[in-house]
């Protein structure tokens, strides 16, 4: 007997991702399973839902209109699930996203007391420094730093994060401490390049296009790169909070420190917002509803 929400599930992936490999390894399954759960569903249907080729996959018209009520089907089953009886209390794989400086130091830690209030939740926590595609990838939803302009996806502030610079004691030693934002282009300083001001630093009342001998594509780079006395760095001031706390480095420029950016949950848009990730939303925003130290 066909079993159409598998299939169902499968085809909604494969449509995301484009690919019949990349739903396998998701589901911990086989490239072969994948496609014959999809092309049952089209003998089912009487009708080609995709069209393959050596490189992609396509909807055909009839598959594009199936996508769209499968996307229904789909949200208003998984809520009808977490609504009644064992699955009254949120369940399953919650995919989450985040940078690799704030998965390690804020989120992690912070982890157990979410998997301890609720047991029957598998957080899958991918860490990475540029911005995935949540559909695409799979992802439930990703935490962000910055103000938030993707209108495919919906997004909700869970607190603000202090930017500041920073230098090594013996960088500073050895090189005059810069005192006005302008200074700094006479420093040696890292960019980081995932960050979308590139090379020009943002001050409050002004900016600088800054230059050095090395740039990263890593958080925790700029971290160690900063520590071991090479340049100065600007980043949220919890990425360096041991530096700091030993007075291995030392914040500077303070009277020009720029206004906090907003921490954002970014999330897929949908008529039924999932309960796994509902929870963990308003987890978040319990946890950081004040300045991040």
């Amino acid at each position: 007997m066909l079993d159409r929400i598998t299939c169902m599930k499968s085809f909604v992936r494969t449509v995301e991702t484009g690919s019949f490999s990349a739903v396998a390894r998701e589901l911990n399954t086989t490239q072969p399973t994948i496609s014959k759960q999809i092309a049952a569903l089209e003998e089912y249907l009487d009708v080609q839902l995709l069209v393959r080729s050596t490189r992609k996959v396509s909807l055909t018209d009839e598959g594009e209109r199936f996508y769209e009520h499968c996307q229904h089907v789909l949200a208003a089953l998984s809520e009808a699930e977490s609504s009644v009886g064992s699955r009254h209390q949120p369940s399953g794989v919650l995919r989450v996203n985040c940078s690799v400086a704030f998965g390690q130091i804020q989120l992690v830690p912070r982890l157990k007391r979410f998997l301890d209030r609720y047991p029957d939740i598998k957080v899958d926590l991918t860490m990475s420094d540029y911005f995935i595609d949540l559909v695409g990838e799979g992802i439930d939803l990703a935490i962000r730093i910055g103000n938030f302009q993707d209108q495919t996806l919906l997004s909700q502030a869970i607190g603000t994060a202090r930017f500041v610079a920073v230098g090594a004691v013996q960088y500073l030693e050895k090189f005059t401490e810069p005192q006005v934002p302008a200074d700094l282009v006479q420093h040696n300083c890292i960019v980081y390049t995932r960050q979308s001001t590139g090379n020009e630093w943002h001050f409050r009342g002004t900016t600088v296009t800054v230059r050095g001998n090395l740039q990263v594509n890593n958080s925790t780079g700029l971290r160690e790169a900063v520590l071991a006395g090479i340049g100065i760095g600007t980043s949220p001031i919890w990425a360096f909070s041991n530096g700091i706390e030993n007075k291995s480095l030392k914040v500077i420029l303070e009277a020009y420190e720029p206004e906090p950016l907003p921490i954002q949950v970014v999330y897929r848009r949908g008529r039924f917002q999932p309960a796994k990730v509902k929870c963990f939303i308003d987890f978040l925003m319990d946890e950081f509803k004040h300045d991040l130290p």
